[in-house]
C-alpha cells in the first residue's frame, strides 16, 4: 500500500513538474513563466523528498524559491522591459541553444543507459552516509562538509565573496555633485584648519 502510494505522488509530481517546465517556455507573460517555474521547483522538492533527499530539498526550497525566484519576479514586474525586442532576435541563438539541448539528452541518455544496462555500477559507488537509520541524510551530510571538506566549503565561501564583492565594484557608479563623508579628512583635521578666531568690533558685524 505504501509503494503504491509512493509512485502514485512520483507520478503527480513528476507530471506536474514537466507541466510546469513546459509552461515556463510557453508562455507569452514573463510574470507567469516565472510563477510556473516556482511551481517546478515545489514539484522538484517533493521528488527529492521522495528520493530521501530533504536536503536538496530544503535548499531548492530557500535558495531557489525564497529567493532567486521573488527577486526575479519583482525585478520582471518592477523594470518595464521590451520583451518583445528581445524574443525578435531569438533565432540567432537557436543553433546554439540546439548544441546545448543535444548535449544534454546525450549525458541524461548515457546515465539512464548506464544503469539500465550495468545495475550493479550504482553498488559498487561509495557512498558517504554510513547509515541513515541511525542520523538523517542533512546531519550526515553537516558532518562530511565539516570535517573532510571543510577546506574546500570554506573555499567556496570566498569565492563567492569575492565574486560579490566584484559585482559591486563593477556595478557601482559615483554622481557627481553629491558630497560624501571622508572619515580620513575628519579625523586629521587640527584646530588650525577648523577654527578661524575673527575680532568683531563693538556694534558692527563680521
Amino acid at each position: 500500500m505504501l509503494e503504491g502510494l509512493e509512485a502514485a505522488f512520483f507520478y503527480l509530481f513528476a507530471l506536474v513538474a514537466v507541466a510546469s517546465a513546459l509552461m515556463v517556455i510557453s508562455s507569452r507573460n514573463p510574470v507567469h513563466s516565472v510563477l510556473f517555474l516556482i511551481l517546478a521547483f515545489f514539484n522538484a522538492a517533493g521528488l527529492f523528498l521522495l528520493a530521501g533527499a530533504e536536503f536538496l530539498a530544503l535548499i531548492l526550497l530557500i535558495v531557489y524559491v525564497g529567493a532567486v525566484m521573488v527577486l526575479f519576479l519583482f525585478v520582471v514586474m518592477m523594470l518595464d522591459v521590451d520583451f518583445a525586442e528581445f524574443k525578435q532576435g531569438a533565432l540567432r541563438y537557436a543553433p546554439i541553444g540546439a548544441l546545448v539541448g543535444l548535449i544534454f539528452a546525450a549525458e541524461l541518455i548515457i546515465v539512464t543507459g548506464g544503469y539500465v544496462l550495468a545495475p550493479e555500477l550504482s553498488s559498487s559507488v561509495a557512498r558517504p552516509i554510513p547509515d541513515l537509520a541511525e542520523r538523517t541524510n542533512t546531519a550526515a551530510l553537516g558532518d562530511i562538509l565539516y570535517t573532510d571538506y571543510i577546506h574546500f566549503f570554506q573555499m567556496a565561501g570566498v569565492v563567492l565573496l569575492v565574486a560579490m564583492v566584484g559585482a559591486i565594484v563593477l556595478t557601482l557608479r559615483h554622481k557627481q555633485g553629491v558630497r560624501r563623508q571622508s572619515i580620513s579628512a575628519q579625523v586629521g583635521r587640527t584646530p588650525e584648519t577648523a577654527i578661524e578666531v575673527r575680532k568683531v568690533e563693538t556694534g558692527k558685524g563680521i
